[in-house]
C-alpha cells in the first residue's frame, strides 16, 4: 500500500516535468508554478511520515513548544476549534504573518482541517478531498521553511472526538 501513498508525489513530478516543457507566455517573477510543483512534491514525500492518529495528535498538542495551527477562516475558527489552537487563516499565510506567529522554523506545528471532522458542517464544512486545507497548509508551511510539521490524519466524528474543542467567546453564532 505504500506505493499508493506515493502517487500524489509521482503525479506532482509528472506535472512539474510537463510544466517545465511549456514556457509561460505571460511572465511574472512573483508567481512560480514550477517552484510550487517542485516544493509540493518534496512536501508530499515529507508529509508521509508525519500524519498522526488522533491520540498522538492530542498527546503531542500538550507537549511544551508545540503549536496547534488552525488555518481555517476566522469565522469557522470562532465557531469551534481545538482548545489552544492558534488561528492564521490560509489566505493570510505570508512571510510577515508567519514570522510574527511562528518565528522559530523549528517549532513543532500540528495542523488539522475541515476534512478531519465529520458531522460538523457548520464549523468544519467539507471540502473536496484534493482541495483539503491540510494539503495546502502543509505545502505552504514547508515552502516557508518549516519542517517540524505534523498533520491529524484520520477523519473523526466530531461527537466521538477525543480532542477538546471550544468556541471563541462572543464570536460564535448563537442557536435560536
Amino acid at each position: 500500500m505504500k506505493s499508493l501513498s506515493l502517487m500524489p508525489a509521482l503525479c506532482a513530478l509528472v506535472l512539474a516535468s510537463a510544466a517545465a516543457q511549456v514556457p509561460s507566455l505571460i511572465a511574472n517573477p512573483a508567481i512560480d508554478m514550477q517552484g510550487y510543483l517542485n516544493v509540493s512534491s518534496a512536501a508530499a514525500m515529507h508529509r508521509e511520515a508525519r500524519r498522526l492518529s488522533e491520540a498522538d495528535f492530542l498527546r503531542m498538542s500538550r507537549e511544551p513548544g508545540t503549536i496547534v495551527l488552525d488555518a481555517r477562516s476566522r469565522e469557522n475558527y470562532d465557531q469551534l476549534h481545538v482548545v489552544g489552537a492558534l488561528n492564521l487563516s490560509f489566505s493570510d499565510i505570508a512571510v510577515d504573518s508567519l514570522r510574527r506567529t511562528i518565528p522559530d522554523l523549528t517549532t513543532r506545528i500540528l495542523i488539522y482541517c475541515n476534512n478531519n471532522f465529520s458531522n460538523a458542517e457548520g464549523p468544519f464544512p467539507t471540502k473536496m478531498p484534493s482541495a483539503s486545507l491540510n494539503l495546502s497548509t502543509y505545502i505552504a508551511l514547508y515552502t516557508y521553511g518549516y519542517r517540524n510539521i505534523y498533520e491529524l490524519g484520520p477523519q473523526v466524528d466530531l461527537s466521538q472526538s477525543m480532542l477538546p474543542f471550544e468556541s471563541t467567546p462572543g464570536k460564535a453564532p448563537t442557536k435560536s
